[in-house]
C-alpha cells in the first residue's frame, strides 16, 4: 500500500509598493501594486494545470489579493487563516532601513543580529511558533493531496527551519523568498522533506 503524502506549496505574495520602498511590512502595508498582480498572474498561470485540493491564505491584503488571482485560475476559493500573517513588527511598520538605523541604532543592532529589534509588535520566535501551529494544523487536515498556502517572507523561513530541522527561526541563515516564488514541502509517513526553495521558474525579468 502506498503511504500517505501530501505536498505543501507555499508562496510569497506578490510585490507592494512598500516592497519597493524597501519599507518594513509586517502586518500592515498596501496590497499588490501593478508587478505584483503580474506576479500573481504568472503564478496563477504555473498552477492552472496543477490539481489543488485547498488554497489557504494570510489574511492580509498582498497575501489574499495573491491568492485570488490564483484561486481564479484553479477554480477554488481561498480560506484565509491569521496563522499565516507576517511577523508583527511594532514600531518599525512603514520605515525604511535607512530610517530605523537614525532612529534606533540599538534597535537595528539587534535586528542586525538575527533578533527582532523593533518595540511592541511579536518576537520572531513568537511567530515561528505562530505559524508552525497553523502549519501542523493545516497537515492534520489535508493528510494527503495538494494544498497552497500564501503567505510572507517570514513565515516562509519558519516552515523551511521547522522542515529541515532547525531548532528555531533562523533569519540570519535563510533568506526570504522572492516575491511570488514557491517552495515545496513533502511528508512521507509523518516526515517533511524540503523539495524545492524559492522557485521562480515561471517568473520572467519583467517579473
Amino acid at each position: 500500500m502506498m503511504a500517505a503524502m501530501i505536498e505543501v506549496l507555499v508562496a510569497r505574495h506578490g510585490e507592494t509598493d512598500w516592497n519597493r520602498e524597501h519599507r518594513w511590512q509586517g502586518q500592515g502595508g498596501p496590497g499588490l501594486n501593478d508587478r505584483g498582480k503580474a506576479q500573481a498572474r504568472a503564478l496563477a498561470e504555473r498552477l492552472s494545470s496543477v490539481r489543488l485540493d485547498a488554497i489557504y491564505t494570510s489574511d492580509l491584503p498582498r497575501a489574499t489579493q495573491t491568492a485570488e488571482i490564483v484561486a481564479a485560475a484553479v477554480g477554488l476559493e481561498p480560506i484565509q487563516d491569521r496563522g499565516l500573517r507576517e511577523v508583527d513588527v511594532g514600531s518599525w511598520r512603514g520605515l525604511t532601513r535607512g530610517e530605523v538605523r537614525r532612529s534606533d541604532p540599538a534597535g537595528y543592532r539587534r535586528w542586525m543580529r538575527g533578533e527582532a529589534g523593533w518595540e511592541g509588535g511579536e518576537t520572531y520566535d513568537e511567530m515561528h511558533a505562530r505559524v508552525l501551529s497553523c502549519f501542523e494544523r493545516l497537515l492534520g487536515a489535508h493528510p494527503r493531496g495538494r494544498i497552497l498556502l500564501v503567505s510572507h517572507g517570514g513565515c516562509v523561513r519558519a516552515i523551511v527551519a521547522h522542515t529541515v530541522g532547525m531548532p528555531g527561526h533562523d533569519r540570519l541563515h535563510i533568506d526570504g523568498a522572492r516575491n511570488c516564488s514557491l517552495t515545496t514541502v513533502t511528508t512521507v509517513r509523518g516526515a517533511l522533506r524540503l523539495a524545492g526553495f524559492n522557485d521562480v521558474g515561471h517568473l520572467t525579468p519583467r517579473h
